[in-house]
């Protein structure tokens, strides 16, 4: 009884540690605007498994506990490929957010997906067409999530005033990451 106890365990154990995992990559959609694709390349092979890690179950601060840890090593260490700890925290820390609220609120990213396509797709033909910059893309995408809330919501009036007195309207957050991520795989 004991001989095959051992025997299934060593036997599980083999087929567990032939199977690769694939780590999670970071959304592009949810990287700073200065990053570059090499620094987003070193804190995907840093923390890979930390976003996986969250995208099951994984809560934000214990994930940034986490990363923050291995960057500060890596970084002290010289494996960050000359990036300072700073950038690659912020990448890090933008990736979490987004799969941690991915895990909380699905339902959200699932039904609000085809209502951002459709405020948005006047800025995603303009953009796959060539007529604007990916920077103008997400320029005018905001501020037609923007008017989708609020429909006399003007970009030029409101912009210019003094932050205390801008009427801009209350919107999820995550609208834009999906404003972005529509952008982003339009090219």
């Amino acid at each position: 009884m004991k001989k095959s106890i051992i025997s299934i365990i060593s036997i599980v154990s083999i087929l567990i540690s032939s199977f690769s995992v694939n780590a999670a990559e970071v959304p592009r959609e949810s990287t700073p605007c200065k990053a570059t694709n090499e620094a987003i390349v070193v804190v995907e092979s840093l923390i890979g498994d930390i976003l996986t890690e969250v995208q099951n179950g994984l809560g934000y601060a214990d994930a940034r506990a986490k990363s923050n840890r291995i960057f500060f090593d890596a970084f002290l260490k010289g494996q960050t490929n000359g990036y300072s700890y700073g950038e690659l925290v912020d990448i890090a820390n933008c990736a979490i957010w987004q799969y941690r609220d991915m895990y909380l609120r699905p339902d959200f990213y699932k039904y609000n997906i085809e209502k951002v396509r459709v405020i948005i797709t006047p800025v995603i033909e303009d953009y796959k067409s060539g007529k604007i910059t990916y920077a103008e893309a997400e320029f005018n995408a905001r501020n037609k999530i923007y008017q989708s809330v609020k429909p006399d919501f003007n970009p030029d009036v409101e912009y210019m005033k003094d932050p205390i007195y801008r009427d801009i309207p209350s919107v999820d957050n995550s609208l834009f990451i999906l404003a972005r991520k529509l952008i982003l795989e339009s090219k």
